[in-house]
């Protein structure tokens, strides 16, 4: 679990790197160096990403990184609940949303005057 500051479209503020998963593997005990990571481009987006581990010549291992804001979200994205729809982030049923919700003054989910 690497946990990250994004936006409420799941984008990261910043990136995870080879050097961020090689710190990450470190601290549960594993010693591999960042030319073993085999990530193409940095991981730039909350959620669950497979990367390959290049350990030996004929070796190689596919480890699960939970990206996400917090280790409570980590536990619900690792049971496959969505961090980024309209309920995970309003707290209301997608399905139910329309779109003159957004501008109706008088509806359910529209923000109030201050």
């Amino acid at each position: 679990m690497i946990v990250r500051t994004a936006g409420e479209t799941g984008q990261l503020y910043g990136s995870v790197a080879a050097r961020d998963i090689v710190d990450v593997l470190a601290a549960e005990g594993f010693n591999i160096n960042r030319n073993q990571v085999n990530l193409n481009q940095p991981i730039k987006s909350i959620g669950v990403h497979k990367v390959t581990l290049h350990l030996h010549a004929e070796v190689d291992v596919v480890v699960e990184l939970n990206v996400a804001r917090s280790a409570e979200e980590a536990e619900r994205q690792a049971k496959g609940e969505s961090l980024t729809s309209a309920e995970a982030i309003y707290g209301v049923d997608e399905d139910a949303l329309k779109p003159e919700d957004f501008f109706n003054p008088e509806a359910e989910f529209a923000a109030e005057e201050e």
